[in-house]
């Protein structure tokens, strides 16, 4: 009596062992079901009407992550600014134009977040505020994409 495995269990081990890693390769890939759908980018900017409002906003986050409050409210004062004149002020394309509901709701988040960091340039504000603001602020840009 052989204590090796037979050469039909020894083919099933092996389809197993395949399929379970083409399932995880499958899972893995940029074409899985699952995968979330990304904007094409340049340089790190989505290539969206919200993208440039996007990239200023992880900029803010980001410094603000690294204790560099006076850049954090630096860049959310730009953020602020940019996204006035672009989409308060912006002409017939103007978000708040074309969707004033969606654009009250964005405005709103933005300046929960603009604020906090404005509020701290010379302090470091309360990390999880500032993630708080910051993923309100950059869901509501999504359903303006």
């Amino acid at each position: 009596m052989s204590l090796r495995p037979s050469r039909s269990r020894d083919w099933k081990w092996i389809v197993l062992a395949a399929g379970i890693a083409l399932v995880g390769m499958l899972a893995a890939s940029p074409s899985g079901c699952a995968q979330e759908r990304k904007a094409p980018q340049t340089a790190g900017v989505d290539n969206t009407k919200m993208g440039p409002y996007r990239a200023l906003a992880l900029l803010a986050f980001n410094a603000s992550q690294k204790g560099d409050s006076a850049t954090a409210a630096t860049l959310a004062k730009i953020l602020e600014r940019t996204w006035d004149k672009g989409e308060d002020y912006g002409g017939d394309t103007a978000l708040s134009k074309t969707n004033k509901k969606l654009f009250d709701e964005i405005d709103k988040a933005m300046d929960t977040f603009v604020n906090l960091l404005i509020e701290h340039q010379n302090t470091v504000p309360d990390a999880a505020k500032v993630r708080a603001a910051y993923t309100a602020y950059t869901d509501k840009l999504t359903q303006a994409d």
